[in-house]
């Protein structure tokens, strides 16, 4: 009798979910794949391919869409659609687009958006106000995995990750040598910091946006950061955020001189993983960029570490800050230029580039010491930056503009300067510059994240994310309260672009599937996670794919094959390669010009994939802003997780939808499981049972049928049924 009445219940079940169920998933409807906060703006962008890659597949949207609970399949708000720019295709992506606005529906829960006509449906996303603080979490754990000289462990790492101490052998960071001079007299314990990007160099001046932004990050939302991230020093009572930037500093001090100079760069090796990597490492001289750039960076963040336990650290970096200051003050014009000598990007900067960092370390320093010196070189400096000299606010200048906003806080900054500042910032922000807040009430973009078509180039996603923060940094500063909720939601536009909702329907960040994005970044160009290997190498491919929370550089037009090809690669099997299908990125509408893929030269794909810690800064920073400082271990932080389920039992099911593999993620207490696939008439198509692995168990779907089904799993104490989705 028991199982009788189960099975009715389970025929129930089925027919709620049969009853409105979509079939198919589609990227033509894009949402934010993490999703929403409560009261936020909400708008999914529903596409028609016309040009590029994916316009072999046209898509007429229905004129009413809905919102529908995941699990129930109910119907909780229902709309009509709003074409964009009157129905016209948008250049820069090669689509026309509508807008579904939901932002009036406040329900937390897990749901997709729903095509009545077509019986199509979007990703998954859930509504609650903790939906960005897990993925701010992985986002900032990036910096864990880049670490160098510094062993991945399994407690921190899983045992995905996990790699020895770094860079430590012979002739490496604890002994690295001057380039142009390797006897042991020039000897240096060079170690610690991060990996720059995709290769295993640590540039300083290469820190300046990416130690900016954090730093600020910190400063201009405190309460957000927690101590939970699980990297070596979570649980010492200091935000994970601050340990990871000082894991950086303590590198960039062991960088500066006696004399206060700072060297440029370390460079060498490259082979996967870090651990294995045994070529010798060698180091840059000191230059007048690199002593600048630390200077402002050692004053910003000596006023970050400000508990009783910090105050030698921070007592540290101000004399590191004024000594490297004044060493660049009696050397203004030392350059060193890497370039085919050490290294793979070229550190030194222009004339320009350093004489406005040495305004911005004036600022810091001013800021962090009171001394009236520091301050007559800013007001009698200042209009020489470009915000001035311009009155124009743009991405490529974030650290520069950042600093400027900062001396107008600054109790005892000269009222004139902080006035032409704010006013020459405000004025480009709010009305003389196209591709700021016009761009936005303009709807210029129809995926909301407006970048001017020059604005495209390489690693385009950092250059969102700073535009993401200028917008923000109009309400950091209280500069047009009028127009407060525009900024904020243009912002959040930016923040969406990166999800999901763009013409890729890609959420930029890498393996996030677990953590609810079911179309993450795969692959990304890195040494460690290269192309071909078999544990690193593509999400569902290579046995465990890269860590969660890389973002690569993103859509790029400018990308080309290496300008040997096609026949000039030096022998017959190179020169092949060069005939390999790269569209996309090429030949594509400026916004499809991305691709997932990290192979080497000669088709070069760091010009689009490469991740850097510039870029995932400049994003932890922006999102930041949209996370909750309420403590979301009591809040349900993932309904795509616990499906509003309190068994316990699954964690979560990736990807979603699946094509020949599916994961099933459970709880740490289970053992053992049946598991077992229903069609929507409730056959049993497949039954197995499987012994728990690290917490997964994967199901191949290579021999069913595209559709919705029904994944049962039962445990001792246990029994779940979840809808899944085959495409």
């Amino acid at each position: 009798m028991k199982n009788k009445y189960y099975f009715l219940a389970l025929i129930m079940l089925f027919s709620i979910f049969i009853s409105a169920s979509p079939t198919v998933t589609v990227q033509f409807i894009k949402t934010d794949q993490f999703g929403y906060k409560l009261t936020a703006q909400k708008i999914a962008v529903i596409s028609n391919p016309i040009t590029g890659y994916n316009n072999g597949t046209p898509f007429a949207p229905g004129a009413t869409y809905q919102v529908r609970d995941w699990v129930t399949d109910a119907v909780v708000y229902t709309s009509s659609i709003t074409p964009w720019n009157g129905g016209a295709t948008q250049t820069q992506s090669g689509d026309k687009a509508w807008w579904f606005d939901f932002s009036t529906y406040t329900v937390q829960g897990s749901y997709y958006i729903y095509d009545l006509t077509n019986n199509v449906g979007s990703y998954r996303f859930d509504i609650n106000d903790c939906v960005y603080n897990p993925v701010l979490t992985q986002a900032t754990r990036m910096y864990y995995y880049a670490r160098c000289g510094s062993a991945k462990l399994t407690a921190n790492a899983t045992t995905a990750w996990t790699d020895g101490n770094c860079h430590v052998g012979t002739q490496q960071d604890l002994d690295c040598r001057l380039y142009n001079n390797t006897n042991i007299s020039t000897s240096k314990n060079l170690s610690g910091g991060w990996h720059d990007a995709g290769d295993y160099n640590k540039y300083v001046n290469f820190t300046w946006s990416t130690m900016t932004d954090m730093l600020l990050a910190y400063e201009e939302n405190p309460q957000v950061w927690m101590d939970n991230y699980n990297i070596p020093e979570t649980g010492n009572g200091v935000p994970d955020l601050l340990d990871e930037i000082k894991y950086e500093l303590d590198w960039l001090l062991k960088m500066q001189q006696p004399n206060g100079s700072v060297l440029s760069v370390v460079g060498g090796g490259g082979v996967s993983p870090p651990s294995a990597d045994v070529a010798f490492r060698r180091y840059g001289p000191a230059n007048t960029s690199a002593a600048l750039t630390s200077a402002a960076i050692f004053a910003l963040a000596a006023m970050q570490f400000t508990t009783a336990a910090q105050t030698a650290f921070s007592n540290s970096l101000q004399a590191a800050a004024v000594n490297a200051y004044t060493w660049a003050v009696a050397n203004p014009s030392v350059t060193f230029y890497n370039t085919g000598l050490l290294a793979a990007g070229e550190q030194e900067i222009s004339v320009y580039e350093r004489d406005a960092r040495k305004v911005c370390a004036a600022i810091y320093l001013y800021a962090l010491t009171g001394n009236a010196t520091y301050k007559a070189f800013v007001d009698a400096n200042y209009t020489n930056v470009h915000l001035l000299m311009w009155t124009f606010a743009y991405p490529f200048e974030g650290p520069e503009q950042d600093a400027l906003l900062y001396y107008t806080k600054i109790p005892g900054a000269t009222p004139a300067v902080k006035t032409a500042i704010l006013n020459a910032y405000t004025s480009s922000m709010q009305t003389n510059n196209a591709d700021n807040l016009p761009a936005y009430t303009n709807k210029t973009d129809a995926y909301r994240a407006w970048l001017a078509n020059n604005n495209y180039t390489w690693n385009s996603n950092q250059t969102k994310s700073k535009q993401g923060n200028m917008f923000l940094n109009m309400n950091v500063y209280s500069l047009n309260a009028a127009n407060a909720t525009n900024y904020k939601n243009a912002a959040s536009g930016f923040v969406h672009y990166m999800h999901g909702v763009n013409p890729n329907s890609k959420t930029y960040l890498s393996n996030m599937a677990s953590y609810g994005a079911e179309n993450s970044v795969t692959q990304f160009y890195h040494a460690w996670f290269h192309e071909g290997s078999a544990l690193w190498d593509e999400v569902g491919v290579s046995t465990y794919g890269p860590p969660p929370g890389y973002i690569p550089g993103g859509p790029n037009p400018g990308y080309a094959l290496d300008p040997c090809c096609p026949g000039s690669c030096g022998n017959p099997t190179v020169n092949a390669i060069c005939a390999t299908n790269v569209t996309p990125p090429m030949g594509q509408p400026i916004q499809k010009s991305y691709k997932d893929f990290n192979d080497s030269w000669p088709l070069n794909s760091w010009t689009i994939s490469e991740a850097g810690i510039y870029t995932n800064a400049a994003y932890v920073r922006m999102l930041s802003k949209f996370c909750t400082s309420a403590p979301c271990s009591t809040i349900t932080t993932s309904l795509k997780n616990n499906e509003n389920n309190l068994s316990g039992l699954i964690q979560t099911i990736y990807p979603q939808p699946a094509e020949n593999k599916m994961t099933v993620k459970f709880y740490n207490n289970e053992n053992n499981v049946d598991l077992f696939l229903y069609d929507v008439s409730g056959k049993q198509l497949l039954a197995k049972n499987e012994t728990i692995s690290n917490g997964l168990v994967e199901f191949d779907l290579s021999n069913i049928a595209t559709g919705v089904y029904f994944l049962k799993v039962v445990s001792k104490n246990k029994t779940e049924t979840r809808k899944v989705i085959k495409e």
